[in-house]
């Protein structure tokens, strides 16, 4: 089980008292590494009694992990940090209710869930703790001039990175989930329906699809002046009704960067390597960025027999 699926199936049950003293385990672990109990029954405002007793039912229920040395002292697991952020979603009437797992990866949970007003959407929880620290700091600009930061934080840096790059694509039009809300390491969006390309063995109008993949490219770099950095079959959804959807955009870059055009060769590379190792078309690289740039208005595309 997930420790968003622990927040999911928990959070109905929790006392409002609960979460305050994940809030104050929240606040004191800046000063903490692991927050004294009584630290956490001053911060939250309750009796140390209380607090002692509720602390060891959320450490039981995997929400904080507790340690036992010169004092007893408590830090906050994911799922805790999963209850916070629903937290704040539902208390902003943002989240009614959750529904099935989208997709569970490396760096994030998605979950299927529904708004007070039965809307559809989805909820990303970041978890940048699943890789290296090392190889998170080399990839992500964003925590690489930190020497030390937690797990938690880089995972709401992440998130906050995201959905800045949603807000500033989705009015553009571009293929990309509609931002609605971000708290924490989460964020909610429009519903992602369809499978990543890589699920695919055979793709119906692959032309189509790879014309549709570079005009987003396309439109994100000349319109938003923005580019993914990391972009490949594994963030590229095909939806239902065979349009994309480009997902996974906390390590984009604007036009700006020292590295710009390294970037975008690479992401350019990634999709027109997918579709010729799956033998559905060749087209060149130099075509494609030019087309991606705006120097030109098409891309050759030759069918691989």
């Amino acid at each position: 089980m997930s420790s968003a699926d622990v927040a999911v199936n928990i959070y109905r049950k929790l006392h409002p008292l609960d979460v305050s003293l994940l809030r104050a385990i929240e606040l004191l672990m800046a000063k903490y590494e692991y927050v004294p109990e009584l630290q956490i029954a001053k911060k939250a405002r309750i009796s140390l009694e209380e607090a002692q007793h509720r602390l060891k039912h959320l450490s039981k229920n995997r929400l904080v992990r507790m340690w036992k040395g010169a004092y007893t002292g408590y830090v906050l697991n994911m799922a805790g940090y999963d209850v916070l952020a629903i937290n704040a979603f539902v208390k902003a009437n943002v989240l009614e209710a959750f529904g099935k797992p989208l997709g569970v990866g490396k760096e994030a949970d998605v979950y299927d869930a529904l708004t007070p007003d039965g809307k559809r959407v989805a909820v990303k929880f970041h978890r940048l703790g699943r890789t290296s620290f090392r190889q998170t700091r080399r990839k992500r600009d964003y925590v690489a001039e930190r020497q030390h930061i937690s797990w938690l934080y880089q995972s709401r840096l992440a998130a906050t990175k995201e959905f800045k790059a949603l807000k500033l694509l989705f009015p553009h039009g571009i293929a990309v989930p509609e931002p609605i809300k971000h708290n924490r390491h989460a964020i909610v969006m429009g519903i992602i329906e369809g499978a990543e390309l890589y699920h695919y063995i055979e793709l119906p109008e692959p032309q189509k699809i790879l014309m549709e993949i570079l005009n987003n490219v396309r439109k994100t770099y000349l319109e938003a002046g923005v580019i993914h950095a990391d972009l490949s079959e594994y963030n590229i959804v095909l939806k239902p009704d065979l349009h994309i959807l480009i997902i996974d955009w906390p390590q984009y870059v604007t036009i700006n960067h020292p590295n710009a055009e390294q970037l975008l060769r690479r992401d350019v590379q990634n999709v027109l390597s997918f579709f010729r190792r799956k033998r559905w078309l060749d087209a060149s690289l130099e075509d494609a960025l030019a087309y991606v740039k705006g120097e030109t208005d098409t891309v050759k595309a030759v069918e691989i027999s």
